[in-house]
């Protein structure tokens, strides 16, 4: 088993890197050398083997890029303990990684011993704020770095909540230390099945947080009273609303590292090369305004 524990000897990712998610369909393009892409973010319940193919590709991944580990299975919002063999299984592969970057999702998926394949929204309330914050000191303790926390795309809101989503985000980074990941994407798609505004939420998000931005596309349904619902697909590219708001938000905060996620319906891995050379082309016109910056 191959076990990386410094950064030291593999690349790393500073805040002016674009990336994507890693597929495994596009391997031979990606080991190809005729890319621009300087990272890529696996999920890590894909690699909760001991072996096979998926840790050989895995391994030379590693050994060549920047590498993220964006976990979609704590269930870190949920009402019981986190899963402590999930838990264990995500300590031994960011031991045996070392990932630039961790992230896991504001939601809760599990309920008891059943498992949910969805990530759900909860309410913004005191008790809400201390169950997350524990969740994530556990977390935070046995991966023995900072996590990502990040924001949700949601569809309803809750009556119980006594405050917003970027003041209970607030809340949580004071009481854990762990950091921000900002899906642009998610913003975009939650204001406008809200009817409130993303550029009003961006303008209260704590950014001097966020370690890791994430743009996505979204598909648009109609309603029958004909409002519009946009349902976070990762189905499609970028829409131009969401890029307007990303440009915006890295000329005010500076780069940080954004990766393009494209999950359902992936094209060949040179259209999501384009679309990572596109942020790469916004993040390159702030960059020498920063150094390197890195959430460990």
């Amino acid at each position: 088993m191959s076990a990386y524990h410094t950064t030291a000897s593999v690349p790393m990712i500073t805040d002016a890197d674009a990336g994507v998610g890693f597929k495994h369909a596009h391997a031979e393009a990606v080991f190809g050398d005729d890319h621009a892409v300087r990272w890529f973010e696996v999920h890590p319940e894909n690699y909760m083997g001991a072996g096979g193919m998926p840790h050989r590709l895995l391994t030379d991944l590693r050994e060549r890029f920047g590498l993220s580990l964006h976990g979609v299975g704590l269930s870190i919002g949920g009402e019981g303990r986190l899963d402590a063999d999930h838990l264990a299984r995500l300590v031994a592969l960011n031991e045996r990684y070392a990932p630039d970057l961790f992230s896991e999702h504001l939601a809760w998926s599990s309920h008891d011993e059943s498992y949910l394949n969805d990530l759900l929204p909860l309410p913004y309330t005191p008790q809400t704020v201390a169950k997350v914050a524990d969740h994530i000191d556990e977390v935070q303790s046995a991966l023995g770095r900072t996590i990502l926390l990040e924001n949700p795309s949601t569809y309803v809101v809750f009556e119980q909540s006594e405050m917003s989503e970027t003041d209970f985000l607030r809340e949580i980074v004071r009481r854990t230390g762990c950091g921000l990941l900002l899906d642009v994407n998610n913003v975009f798609v939650s204001a406008t099945n809200h009817g409130t505004s993303a550029q009003a939420y961006l303008d209260a998000f704590p950014t001097a947080s966020v370690g890791e931005i994430h743009l996505a596309g979204h598909a648009s349904v109609t309603l029958s009273d004909g409002a519009p619902l946009l349902i976070d697909a990762h189905d499609r590219a970028v829409a131009d609303p969401v890029w307007d708001l990303y440009e915006n938000l890295i000329a005010r905060i500076g780069p940080r590292p954004t990766l393009v996620e494209w999950d359902n319906d992936v094209p060949a891995f040179d259209v999501l090369a384009g679309e990572v050379a596109r942020a790469q082309a916004v993040l390159d016109t702030q960059s020498p305004l920063l150094g390197r910056r890195h959430v460990a």
